[in-house]
């Protein structure tokens, strides 16, 4: 067993190029993103390794296409330190939210294909419950507690918009009516 844990991340983490490099040097990593697309298919209008690496941004942040795409490539990326293993082995591994369901990939709970099946669903559905209500959230990177607060009042007006989740210094989730998050 190895002394390597791992860190998986959430809704959030995705941008434009993300798993590009790790496609490009490790077989494994590309791997990776040609079951993603077996799987997949063209479900999201194009395939999900065409979205990570090319975007647009816009649909890659779409809940529907971000967590299958963050859940790939946190595997892909796991799969290309272990040395092409499609299993590594690792001491332990957690996530964060949708990052939970890569750490129980990686503990051998499911399969890959499931694991991807299943986040594609939860994203579906969480796309689904968030194009239904007027709420929404937005990260803000890179403000302090008081900055985020300040922010979040300001954008506000007549709604509602507050600091919802601190999940790391510099990194703070505003939650509230959708059209005061596009202020924020």
């Amino acid at each position: 067993m190895s002394d390597t844990i791992v860190l998986c991340p959430g809704q959030g983490a995705q941008a434009v190029g993300m798993g590009h490099a790790w496609r490009e040097q490790s077989p494994a990593a590309a791997a990776t993103f040609a079951e993603a697309d077996a799987v997949l298919g063209d479900r999201f209008g194009a395939s999900l390794s065409s979205l990570c690496f090319e975007g647009p941004a816009e649909r890659l942040n779409e809940t529907l296409v971000s967590q299958p795409a963050i859940f790939t490539c946190s595997v892909a990326c796991a799969r290309a330190l272990a040395d092409g293993s499609s299993a590594p082995s690792y001491a332990a591994a957690a996530g964060l939210s949708l990052g939970e369901y890569t750490a129980l990939h990686l503990a051998g709970v499911f399969d890959f294909a499931d694991g991807l099946e299943l986040v594609a669903t939860r994203g579906r559905l969480m796309q689904q419950a968030a194009d239904a209500s007027q709420g929404g959230m937005v990260a803000v990177i890179g403000a302090d507690e008081e900055t985020a607060t300040t922010l979040a009042a300001d954008a506000a007006g007549d709604e509602t918009l507050v600091p919802a989740n601190f999940n790391a210094p510099g990194q703070i989730v505003l939650s509230g009516h959708r059209s005061a998050c596009g202020r924020a």
